[in-house]
């Protein structure tokens, strides 16, 4: 019997060195197979769990985190390590890690084979052999240990893994990739969150505690105590207990704290909208390390620092957000992108660039723009700043400017520049709240009601556009009319060239290059601007450069919007949650800050004023008032070719005119309604109550008058009230021969225009 088990040992044991040969060779190829993966194509493979957001020139912006689930930082170089760091993770791993070829032999032949296996125990499992866990997932150990397949790959994947990777690379990978404390995988993720600094700044004490970490991920901070004291020992090399005073107070506080914020840096929200913009050009591509962006690091710091600066001496006024964004007019980069003031804020979550606000009279401009476009006015044209009561399909509107004076009669170059708000309610009537809503839609402001809805406080900014749709319009100011979207914010291979419009498939002529051109001139001019802001406004700049100041509606918005050759800059502050602001205006606001973005712009490039385009003419013209007084100073204006005039001056009681049609001189005219008038309708208002009132100004008594509505007698007299019906209209005064004395068109529009809020709005 003895005979017969003897003879049968050698079978066993050729049969259990058959298994193992066989095993041995399938874990081969399994180290072949994770052995041509090099040290670069793992760092190229690594996915952080937070993203890089860097400017135009590779300098850091901000970093946001993008994966809820691990918390991994940027990839961090050997070199970018402490010393401490590496020598505590080296003597508690591995401390002939720099002897060895991946498995520590001597460490084997120390301990018994299944301890050597066991990895209840890490004292013979070298830093490499980890880190061939960490990259092949099928040599991972599981809950029940690792079988003997996975040991025996994992020994050999080690031994592959050090002829074809450096030591430096092997320590610099296991350092990135190995897990430290719950969700924290890597250094960097440990030392930004426990210590709160990178990692090239841990000292003795933390890099102990890392090394730590590692051996016991989740142990309770008394263990991970002991483990770190027992480290910190082996880097000072002393047998003294004293250097390990007060650790577990340290630890305990340590692994409490959470310093590793999701979001930081200078452009959170700028971050996000790169983020979004980025995932809509690459699907769903995994998020990279790093989003290069079309964003200014200087700038962006510059313009967040100045905000802050002014909201802090605001506060007081009751402000507390603010937004800031710069667009290059050429290209349409977003330079700058500010979406809050950040610590200042309650709200800061709120993306004040996109945010839809009322922007109050910064609308002026495109309404001017169209009504030069339209050939209603001209910039030399008159209009009336008096008080006006204008009834509504939904109450009495009484629009106040933002001085609650008046300025009587003015050219639209001054109302414009002066930002007064009865002319541009004015000139709303004449060119209608739909056709004005239509043309801002065109310049890519998307209202959310039809212009009927607005009625004519549209002129002074009722609707809701963001920051950016109203710095982009007004950068179509600066581009001749040619509306073009803003680019991604994604930065490209090559620089968006500016190309003419009409180049690419979005552009389109929203405003007729010659209106935009003189509203950029008069919106550059410091003495039209004076009225309102004085002589010695913040408006002004050492270049040329062209802005509009808005407030909204009890004084809930602020803006600053403008221009220079090359760049448009938007501000806006006020507060998210919508409440008012105390007594600060267009000049007190957004304006300071505008100045000092628009200024470091041009700290060392000129800006000339905007080439004429083809179809404008320039001539010196007069204005005179009833009295034959000059209402503004003689000057040199800019028309549309075929609109230019040398003289605006008032109509006066026995003033003579030639009427055009007989060569003699009028003896009455019609002093109301004047002539373009635009009348609505309103259902609700009964339509007696809705009467038009007549009136003529004689200069010679006459044997009589007659009033005629299209060719037919109305009445007798120097007066008379008419019963309006829809339709354009032409109303004639004539004399006893039925001579025609004066004349007038007017239109009477059947639909009520109504503002969304009775009462008086003000706007500067």
């Amino acid at each position: 019997m003895m005979h017969g088990d003897t003879s049968l040992w050698p079978m066993a044991l050729r049969a259990t060195r058959a298994a193992l040969a066989c095993c041995l060779a399938c874990s081969c190829v399994a180290a072949m197979a994770q052995g041509g993966q090099s040290f670069s194509e793992v760092k190229a493979s690594y996915v952080p769990s937070d993203v890089r957001i860097v400017d135009r020139n590779g300098e850091f912006l901000h970093r946001l985190r993008t994966h809820a689930d691990v918390r991994r930082g940027q990839w961090t170089g050997l070199d970018a390590v402490s010393p401490a760091l590496r020598t505590a993770i080296v003597l508690s791993e591995d401390k002939r890690f720099y002897e060895h070829s991946g498995v520590d032999w001597r460490a084997v032949s120390a301990a018994a084979w299944a301890n050597l296996w066991n990895q209840k125990t890490r004292g013979a499992s070298t830093i490499t052999m980890q880190l061939v866990g960490l990259l092949d997932a099928d040599l991972r150990r599981g809950k029940n240990g690792r079988s003997l397949r996975q040991k025996v790959g994992q020994t050999l994947t080690a031994e592959w893994l050090e002829l074809r990777w450096r030591k430096d690379q092997i320590l610099e990978a296991y350092l990135n990739l190995v897990p430290f404390r719950g969700e924290m995988v890597g250094i960097d993720a440990l030392s930004r969150t426990l210590f709160g600094k990178a990692p090239h700044g841990l000292n003795d004490r933390e890099s102990a505690v890392a090394a730590a970490l590692v051996r016991g991920p989740n142990a309770r901070p008394a263990e991970v105590a002991r483990r770190a004291c027992g480290v910190l020992l082996l880097m000072q090399q002393s047998d003294s207990d004293a250097s390990c005073d007060g650790l577990d107070f340290y630890v305990e506080e340590a692994l409490q704290r959470k310093a590793f914020d999701p979001s930081t840096g200078v452009a959170e929200h700028a971050a996000r909208r790169a983020l979004t913009d980025w995932i809509r050009e690459n699907g769903d591509t995994p998020s990279p390390r790093e989003i290069a962006t079309t964003l200014s690091a200087p700038l962006q710091r510059f313009a967040a620092q100045t905000l802050q600066g002014q909201l802090r001496e605001l506060r007081h006024r009751h402000v507390e957000d603010g937004a800031v964004v710069v667009l290059d007019n050429a290209s349409g980069e977003v330079l700058a992108w500010i979406g809050s003031s950040g610590t200042l804020s309650r709200a800061a979550q709120v993306d004040g660039v996109l945010a839809s606000r009322q922007p109050g009279s910064t609308l002026k401009p495109f309404l001017y723009a169209q009504a030069l476009a339209d050939r209603r006015i001209t910039a030399a044209s008159l209009l009336d700043d008096s008080s006006a009561q204008l009834q509504t399909g939904s109450g009495l509107y009484i629009p106040q400017n933002y001085d609650h004076k008046f300025k009587g009669w003015v050219s639209a170059r001054t109302a414009l520049a002066s930002s007064l708000n009865l002319p541009a309610v004015r000139t709303l009537m004449m060119v209608s709240p739909d056709a004005f809503a239509n043309q801002l839609k065109a310049l890519g402001m998307a209202l959310s009601e039809p212009g009927s809805y607005y009625g004519y406080s549209l002129a002074l900014g009722s609707a809701e556009v963001s920051l950016l749709a109203l710095t982009n319009a007004y950068r179509t100011l600066a581009n001749a009319g040619c509306q073009r979207t803003t680019a991604s914010l994604i930065a490209q291979s090559k620089p968006r060239p500016a190309l003419p419009c009409g180049s690419l498939r979005e552009d389109r002529e929203a405003l007729d290059p010659r209106a935009a051109f003189i509203v950029g001139d008069i919106l550059s001019d410091p003495d039209a601007r004076a009225a309102t802001f004085g002589m010695d406004s913040v408006l002004a700049t050492r270049f040329w450069s062209a802005i509009k100041t808005g407030t909204s509606k009890d004084m809930r918005d602020n803006w600053a919007v403008g221009y220079s050759r090359d760049y448009t800059v938007g501000v806006w502050v006020g507060n998210a949650s919508g409440a008012s602001m105390w007594d600060v205006s267009g000049t007190t606001g957004a304006a300071p800050v505008w100045v000092a973005v628009m200024g470091y712009l041009h700290r060392d490039r000129p800006s000339e004023q905007l080439a004429p385009p083809a179809g404008v003419v320039r001539q010196m013209v007069t204005f005179a008032g009833a009295a034959g007084q000059p209402l503004e100073a003689a000057r040199q204006e800019w028309f549309i070719e075929g609109t230019e005039q040398a003289q605006f001056a008032l109509s006066q009681p026995g003033q003579v005119k030639d009427d055009g049609r007989n060569g003699k001189n009028q003896i009455a005219r019609i002093a109301s309604p004047t002539d373009g008038t635009i009348l609505a309708l309103d259902p609700d208002i009964p339509p007696k109550a809705q009467r038009v009132a007549f009136r003529a100004v004689i200069a010679d008594a006459p044997d009589a008058l007659t009033w005629r509505i299209d060719g037919k007698i109305l009445a007798q007299g120097p007066s008379a009230q008419w019963m309006p019906w829809p339709g354009k209209h032409l109303v004639s005064l004539t004399d006893d021969t039925g001579r025609t004395l004066d004349q007038v068109a007017l239109e009477v529009r059947g639909a009520s225009v109504r503002a969304p809020v009775p009462g008086t709005i003000s706007s500067q």
